[in-house]
């Protein structure tokens, strides 16, 4: 009798060992409901861009974890109100891992702003920023011209609706077939050069007019070529080399025993106007080149630059002369000045200097005219139209804004998401807009003046590394009578945002 009451204690308290190990439900406490009711309650920012654009998209996970506390090896379901095991890799079928997690989270986190987007037909930054209040402060005199133009932008960029543009090519099997990894557009916005995934692997390059997007009919026209590579394309720029945007600056990166190369391609390759004279196609091998860049200032004319690992090349197209400046990191990013031939540069060290193209060959620190740093690589760089402040992002995801006079940062734009992509910025001084896609595949626009952020975009299909939208902002695009608005290219469409 004793040895059976001891048996059944021995298992009782093997059972009650088992349980003791099981992840418990977590149980939202009482009081949970009123601190989240106090979060909704907080006073919003100055700048608030509706629902879509006021909450950070990767921020969803962090909330998530903040109300549930971590077990290594759980996870926890808000809705579910429990803990499930995760999976140790991608074998399984299925699996419950937290690269999966994560992309669950952030699908429905699209999902739901475009929702919101669609029911929202007009939004608001500011509380009681209208068109109206507008209008009537600008005629009592409280309001300065320019502050009356900037305001009237910000509230523009909100009722920015999204329609998808037709595209019509004059071969059938070519429009829509390929996804889009980059378009460029012209200094006129007439035309955008594209870079399209081919299926059997590589690239494939076309232009797009623009001429017939008008106010009714979203309708543009594509004209391909059967130029492809099979070579990866880190770079692209138009060139200025018998007229304005003449030709296209491509740099491709090195295969195998095959190197990089610069290669020039004549726009008019592209047109079916004049087919038999395509003009000047040149092509430089090089070794692996980030960036590149097109000089405009008659005092280097027909010259442009790649950064490569470790060193600047500029070579001139005409005679072939070619200047090397030795760096000390690899130059992500490149952008000539207009006023003078002076080259400014960003490096994966976060290094940002400035080169004048008229001195000869050297090595070494002293011949950086201007030197700037960020905390990480600097993967875009955009000179101000004054040519007195740089814009420049790094893989931190920071956009800083240095006044090239004293070398500081005198502005900051928060909110950009980036990791390791090489992603440009877009800036619109007409309008003051700064535009920038992050690695999240959310386009964020932001105000030049007083750095807030006006809107948060979200991809009309799924984020993942490889549909990162691809985004051109213009007051006129498709020439000087063209629309203003918002070019958006990923995977296979075109998207047109209004700005009117």
């Amino acid at each position: 009798m004793r040895r059976n009451c001891r048996r059944g204690q021995e298992r009782r308290g093997w059972s009650s060992h088992k349980r003791g190990h099981q992840p418990q439900r977590h149980r939202t406490p009482a009081h949970s409901s009123r601190a989240q009711s106090l979060e909704q309650e907080e006073p919003q920012s100055p700048v608030n861009a509706g629902p879509s654009s006021n909450e950070d998209p990767s921020s969803s996970r962090s909330t998530q974890n903040s109300v549930a506390p971590e077990l290594p090896g759980f996870y926890y379901d808000p809705e579910k109100n429990r803990y499930f095991r995760l999976l140790p890799g991608h074998n399984n079928h299925n699996p419950l891992t937290k690269d999966s997690i994560q992309h669950k989270a952030m699908e429905c986190k699209r999902l739901r702003l475009l929702e919101e987007e669609e029911k929202q037909h007009q939004k608001t930054t500011r509380a009681g920023l209208n068109l109206s209040v507008l209008l009537q402060k600008r005629q009592l005199g409280s309001l300065s011209s320019t502050s009356y133009c900037r305001l009237l932008h910000e509230l523009k960029v909100n009722c920015m609706q999204r329609r998808k543009i037709e595209i019509h090519s004059p071969d059938s099997s070519v429009a829509g077939t390929n996804n889009f990894k980059i378009i460029v557009a012209d200094v006129a916005c007439e035309r955008i050069f594209t870079v399209n995934d081919v299926e059997h692997g590589g690239c494939k390059y076309g232009i797009i007019n623009l001429s017939g997007l008008g106010k009714e009919s979203l309708t543009v026209e594509m004209y391909d070529n059967l130029y492809f590579t099979n070579r990866k394309v880190n770079s692209v720029c138009w060139a200025s080399l018998t007229h304005p945007d003449s030709h296209v600056l491509l740099c491709l990166m090195g295969i195998a025993e095959t190197p990089g190369c610069a290669s020039l391609l004549p726009a008019s390759l592209f047109s079916s106007t004049n087919p038999d004279r395509p003009g000047m196609l040149c092509s430089f091998k090089i070794s692996t080149a980030w960036s590149c860049a097109w000089c405009l200032n008659p005092q280097a004319d027909n010259c442009f630059s790649t950064g490569l690992t470790r060193r600047v090349l500029v070579t001139n197209v005409v005679t072939g002369h070619r200047q090397t400046f030795g760096t000390s990191s690899d130059v992500l990013a490149q952008q000539f000045a207009t006023q003078t031939p002076v080259l400014y540069n960003g490096c994966r060290s976060g290094e940002i200097f400035s080169i004048d193209v008229r001195q000869r060959n050297r090595k070494g620190h002293n011949w950086k005219a201007i030197r700037l740093f960020h905390g990480s690589a600097v993967t875009s760089i955009h000179l101000m139209e004054a040519e007195h402040y740089l814009m420049a992002a790094d893989m931190a995801g920071k956009i800083k804004l240095w006044d090239l006079r004293t070398a500081k940062c005198v502005k900051q734009y928060k909110g950009h998401h980036n990791e390791y992509a090489l992603l440009p910025l877009h800036v619109n001084e007409e309008e003051g807009l700064l535009i920038a896609v992050g690695q999240d595949c959310y386009t964020r626009i932001w105000s030049l003046q007083d750095t807030h952020l006006l809107r948060t975009i979200p991809s009309p299909h799924p984020s993942s590394k490889d549909a990162i939208p691809s985004v051109v902002f213009s007051s006129r695009l498709g020439g000087s009578r063209g629309v203003p608005g918002l070019l958006m290219a990923v995977k296979q469409d075109l998207y047109h945002f209004s700005y009117n």
